[in-house]
């Protein structure tokens, strides 16, 4: 599979990465438990789509130095399309992040430890599959309209359980650890696990924390998540490094927009219809593609109007019921 990445390019997009993982793990709040402020989500989140974007900038004076311009236009969209459907994908497994530590009634200054491995597991998962992908793709090419149909029935489905609102006491994944697992039922700071006085022998023993328990159920959600979103920034491209690099790069400022749309997840109501409809949009592109090839130029605004439609419809409905509301 032909791929537009050098060396070079390898390395830029590694150490950029690096570099912000490091800041956020040792520079952004002292690496202490803390209570993330609205404020100091919303400046990272500008952080890093600013990162995001000045990549796509960078990446295009490359490709338009090195291979021409037509190729620098088109790679650039590829990758800024992509950034925007595993952007707007990972806003459903922020909900699910959120109705998680609600559940396990987790204080806001603990998230931040979880939410940290959680997306250092998400990278890494995500770049095995992707990789995993690129494979399947070159040895079966007929894998993307597997991957197609797959998309649309996802979507279709997301569709129809929009505002089902899932029960986690009933979750197989959860009650299977907890039976399997040595646990305490009470938090100990930042720790997942804790020594403790057995319950019957009285020796010293391990135990697990709850908040080892939502460290789990975190990865395993970005592994369900995972299995959704790589297929669809198949739809847009195939270069490893496009496919690699948008999703990494969506991925890197999950942290920060789980703590800003922490407050405001009700509000987002209508989100996942314009989800599903990406899902379905993308989906289809795939399984159309010996047939009709829907262009990147055209992606882009699609996914944004589903995006940004689904979100202003949930604003607007929002403050309608708060006018009601105040009215009774």
């Amino acid at each position: 599979m032909v791929s537009i990445a050098s060396p070079t390019l390898w390395l830029v997009f590694f150490g950029i990465v690096l570099i912000m993982l490091a800041i956020d793990l040792f520079l952004v709040g002292g690496g202490k438990a803390h209570k993330v402020s609205l404020r100091e989500a919303a400046t990272w989140s500008v952080i890093w789509v600013t990162v995001s974007m000045a990549f796509a900038t960078g990446l295009w004076f490359y490709l338009d130095a090195e291979q021409g311009r037509a190729l620098a236009n088109a790679k650039t969209l590829e990758f800024v399309t992509g950034y925007l459907i595993e952007k707007s994908l990972a806003v459903d497994n922020v909900f699910v992040w959120l109705m998680i530590f609600s559940y396990f009634a987790v204080p806001a200054e603990l998230q931040k430890r979880v939410l940290i491995y959680g997306v250092l597991g998400a990278i890494v998962m995500r770049t095995i599959m992707i990789f995993a992908g690129v494979w399947l793709i070159q040895r079966f090419d007929w894998i993307l309209y597997v991957f197609g149909a797959f998309l649309v029935f996802s979507g279709i489905k997301m569709w129809l359980f929009a505002e089902a609102s899932p029960d986690l006491s009933k979750n197989a994944a959860l009650l299977w650890l907890r039976k399997h697992l040595r646990l305490t039922d009470e938090l100990d700071g930042e720790k997942f696990t804790v020594i403790k006085p057995h319950k019957k022998t009285g020796k010293l023993v391990r135990y697990g924390t709850p908040l080892l328990l939502v460290l789990i159920l975190v990865e395993i959600t970005d592994l369900i998540f995972a299995v959704d979103s790589i297929p669809a920034i198949f739809a847009i491209s195939t270069d490893p490094f496009i496919v690699l690099t948008s999703n990494i790069f969506a991925i890197l400022g999950l942290r920060a927009m789980y703590f800003l749309l922490a407050d405001f997840a009700d509000r987002f109501s209508l989100l996942n219809y314009g989800l599903a409809l990406v899902l379905i949009f993308v989906g289809c592109k795939m399984l159309l593609l010996d047939i009709f090839h829907i262009p990147v130029y055209i992606s882009l605004p699609v996914v944004a109007c589903f995006i940004g439609g689904s979100i202003w419809l949930s604003l607007r409905k929002a403050k309608l019921e708060a006018s009601k509301h105040s009215a009774s």
